[in-house]
């Protein structure tokens, strides 16, 4: 019964955040939403937990495709950065306000990057491309992403400062327009770095808000010092390069690990554990 004491509680916690906004907004909205995403959060962590080789990849799919295609286009949400910046400029607590604050600015205190490992509509197409190991060294042009931090403030800063009309209609196109971007981008940068995951190391703007609530996550990977080996092989698979063997905080690219497990399976040692 251990094995199924994670997925049972990260099911618990979605449901128990489900249930919560709907008793408060008086949405039923957030009931469906909250219990879909701990559902197949859940489950996939089960189908890992029973060595399915594709689990991630299903949750990143569902949803993935969920909050791209049903809340993005069919609702006309703009869940990107900018749609964010639009709700929270405009006073209303819902919408992308509550997707960020839950998942990205402070869920990352329980699950660290675990956003970027299953739910990310970005790297779900990323992570099919055939990169998984970075075949080159990190490059050190991790400052773009601030850069696009604050020009995406800006952008929907100006739109309230000059009274621009249509905002609606403005922030669902820069939706459709920002995520093509992205795609072209993000398999631009893949196969020039060989890296499925170059657009989320050096160019992804929402990694600004994970990154400092990731140093302090409660789950993260640690290594039993006493089991492991120093073979390098976490290191190796790491698609984050992360320095998985040090336990420290302070760790490099400690604030990157996406939760995907890549260096538990790997570990010929089993010194590897939450």
């Amino acid at each position: 019964m251990k094995q199924y004491g994670f997925p049972i509680g990260m099911w618990l916690l979605f449901e128990t955040i489900a249930v919560v906004l709907w008793l408060m907004l008086d949405d039923i909205f957030y009931l469906f939403n909250f219990s879909y995403i701990g559902t197949c959060l859940a489950l996939g962590i089960f189908f890992y937990t029973k060595k399915l080789k594709y689990s991630r990849n299903i949750v990143q799919l569902s949803v993935g495709l969920y909050m791209l295609v049903y809340l993005g286009i069919l609702c006309n949400e703009n869940m990107q950065i900018e749609g964010f910046w639009y709700y929270l400029f405009s006073g209303v607590f819902e919408a992308a306000v509550i997707h960020y604050v839950i998942a990205k600015i402070f869920g990352p205190l329980l699950f660290g990057r675990g956003w970027c490992g299953y739910a990310c509509w970005t790297a779900m197409v990323l992570d099919l491309l055939p990169f998984k190991t970075p075949q080159r060294p990190r490059r050190k042009i991790g400052l773009i992403r601030y850069i696009l931090f604050i020009a995406s403030f800006l952008f929907v800063g100006s739109l309230f400062v000059l009274h621009v009309p249509n905002m609606n209609r403005i922030m669902f196109w820069s939706f459709i327009l920002g995520n093509v971007l992205y795609y072209t981008v993000g398999i631009g940068l893949a196969f020039t770095f060989k890296d499925n995951r170059a657009f989320c190391k050096y160019i992804c703007p929402i990694t600004v808000f994970l990154k400092p609530a990731s140093y302090y996550t409660l789950l993260r990977v640690k290594n039993d010092t006493d089991r492991c080996v120093s073979c390098g092989k976490c290191k190796e698979v790491c698609p984050m390069n992360v320095d998985v063997p040090d336990n420290s905080r302070k760790r490099l690219n400690g604030t990157e690990c996406i939760l995907c497990f890549r260096c538990i399976d790997e570990c010929p040692r089993g010194a590897l554990h939450l």
